[in-house]
């Protein structure tokens, strides 16, 4: 029997079972392309390795992103070169940290650094986070399954850690060098803390009490219009930078500012 081609393309776009997670950071991993896609719609370019880790260079070649899921106990590593008056600095993820958490400090890494003076403890106090005083100053999520800690040793060695637990255990955990921007540190405890949940296909979520599940109907071609839209911001961003730069004189009259062409606009409706 023959079908319509109408037919398949419907067929093929079915809606799918996902989930709506709550607390994010107990979701489990998720798909690392939401991270990694926006580095790369961002003009970050891959080190491709066969068999090896992912690698990902900005494209001053001074950032690095790597996700290796192959060596003990694997993860995500985001290193940076000493650049000016920044020294070098590293921050490590493990495995199965929220892909969304992991994307609050790539994606701030393809944004220019802000004016505003960076508070790490803002984002959580706004949710609701306990902090208390004691060896370390830590801020607790409000079922106490995540954490924010932070340690100054001595002078300039100011050490960060973050992670979850749930009833089974240690969910994930991540660490800073004392050298780490306190803006990328608060990017990352904005995504921690946002009280939004995140999707997860069935099946590929953690097993466990603490966490709130709604079922939702989704189609591909909706997941993927998301996708696009998240893409075409990061790539309307990276082409403004790269007009700005490729439009500033060397000297004389500073240039007006570029602007975005309606085509690259329409994506971040």
């Amino acid at each position: 029997m023959n079908h319509p081609h109408g037919f398949w393309a419907g067929w093929h776009d079915r809606p799918q079972q996902h989930y709506l997670i709550e607390p994010r950071y107990l979701a489990g991993a998720g798909d690392l392309r939401h991270a990694t896609e926006f580095l790369r719609a961002s003009g970050w370019k891959e080190k491709p390795k066969t068999g090896g880790p992912l690698v990902f260079h900005n494209p001053a070649k001074t950032v690095r992103v790597v996700f290796d899921p192959l060596t003990q106990p694997g993860g995500w590593t985001i290193e940076s070169k000493a650049s000016g008056y920044q020294p070098a600095w590293a921050a490590k993820f493990g495995i199965q940290t929220p892909v969304e958490i992991i994307a609050g400090l790539t994606d701030a890494l393809t944004q220019p650094p802000t004016a505003h003076a960076p508070n790490v403890w803002a984002p959580l106090s706004q949710q609701g986070w306990n902090t208390r005083q004691g060896q370390h100053f830590t801020a607790m999520s409000p079922d106490k399954s995540a954490f924010v800690q932070f340690h100054q040793s001595s002078p300039g060695q100011a050490h960060w850690w973050i992670g979850a637990r749930t009833e089974h255990g240690r969910a994930w955990d991540a660490e800073f060098s004392p050298t780490t921007p306190l803006s990328l540190v608060q990017a990352v405890t904005t995504a921690l803390a946002d009280p939004q949940p995140v999707m997860r296909p069935r099946g590929a979520f953690p097993p466990s009490n603490r966490i709130r599940t709604t079922s939702v109907s989704v189609r591909p071609s909706e997941l993927g219009a998301w996708q696009q839209a998240r893409l075409n911001t990061a790539r309307t961003a990276a082409w403004a930078r790269n007009a700005w730069a490729t439009a500033r004189p060397r000297g004389g009259k500073p240039a007006t500012a570029p602007q975005v062409p309606a085509g690259y606009a329409a994506g971040r409706r």
